[in-house]
């Protein structure tokens, strides 16, 4: 079984784990409704995207 000759070191195994960070959801508040929703997506609650309406409002 291959076994490594060396420990492994803690700057090593950063630069390797350096991809695995975790990103926060970019939420915003929308302008007209108030409601929070993803940027670069439509408001399901109002049906509205970049200012035009393409969905049919929720009730």
């Amino acid at each position: 079984m291959a076994v490594p000759k060396r420990k492994t070191s803690k700057s090593r195994a950063g630069k390797r784990r350096s991809h695995q960070k975790t990103f926060s959801k970019n939420i915003i508040e929308d302008k007209k409704s108030g409601e929070y929703r993803l940027s670069h997506h439509l408001d399901l609650k109002t049906g509205m995207y970049k200012g035009r309406q393409v969905l049919d409002p929720k009730d």
